[in-house]
């Protein structure tokens, strides 16, 4: 073999590398952009070579991207909640979503943090978006949402995440318990307008690439899990207020 062939063999193997490491990254998709557009030129190939440590950062970079478009996407339909819905204040300018299953332990632990974010931030409104994934919790966020219409709606997802799990048993209770009106509430739990709000949740999940609870939104942020009160505090300040909420009051 020539020096040339060795040369660009090693060339070859070089390149064959960086794409598959992009393709690691981005997805095959995107190495094959790369590939095609120019970027994958021997000064960016060797920069990239050299600099390893960035490509963690550009599929950091990626990742943003695409959860902005997948918010984008949803549009208003996110920001709109089910009327009650709520936690905090109902007019505030800082706001986070959440998407909540009664019968999810992580859930539950994150209450406190929720409770405390509230009570530290008189200008913080949690929409909370009804998801019930695990088994036995619709009938709960059925409830909730029937709560929501008689204006008592925190009052009763303190007192199920208080009660749980979630059970016909244990929902009845906590409806006696903040004082629904109980006839109203069953005939609300079933009717279309609750069906289509958790339709509509399940679908905003699915579309932001959630595939789990407790799952958060704030600004332009999406996060799985249970991350904290210091992990929510950290991404409600970087969100900072809602920009139609900041122009509204400018």
């Amino acid at each position: 073999m020539t020096d040339q062939s060795s040369q660009n063999s090693g060339a070859s193997a070089r390149s064959a590398i960086l794409t598959a490491l992009t393709a690691l990254i981005f997805g095959f998709l995107g190495a094959a952009i790369w590939s095609i557009s120019g970027l994958a030129d021997n000064r960016t190939r060797a920069f990239l070579m050299d600099n390893p440590e960035m490509l963690p950062e550009m599929a950091e970079a990626l990742q943003q991207r695409e959860t902005s478009s997948r918010l984008a996407q949803a549009g208003d339909a996110l920001f709109a909640e089910f009327p009650g819905a709520m936690l905090g204040n109902p007019n505030g300018t800082k706001l986070l979503i959440e998407f909540t299953d009664y019968n999810c332990p992580y859930c539950e632990a994150s209450l406190k943090d929720v409770n405390r974010l509230v009570a530290d931030d008189p200008n913080l409104k949690v929409i909370v978006r009804e998801w019930p994934i695990f088994e036995g919790s619709d009938v709960a966020s059925r409830m909730a949402l029937a709560a929501a219409r008689q204006g008592k709606y925190a009052e009763f997802h303190e007192k199920m995440f208080a009660l749980g799990p979630a059970t016909p048993e244990t929902v009845a209770q906590a409806a006696r318990l903040v004082g629904l009106d109980m006839e109203r509430a069953t005939a609300d739990a079933v009717s279309d307008a609750v069906t289509t709000e958790l339709a509509r949740n399940q679908a905003l999940a699915r579309q932001i690439g959630f595939t789990g609870t407790p799952a958060w939104v704030t600004g332009d942020t999406a996060i799985g899990g249970a991350i904290g009160y210091e992990g929510l505090k950290e991404a409600l300040a970087e969100a900072g207020p809602r920009r139609e909420a900041a122009e509204a009051e400018g």
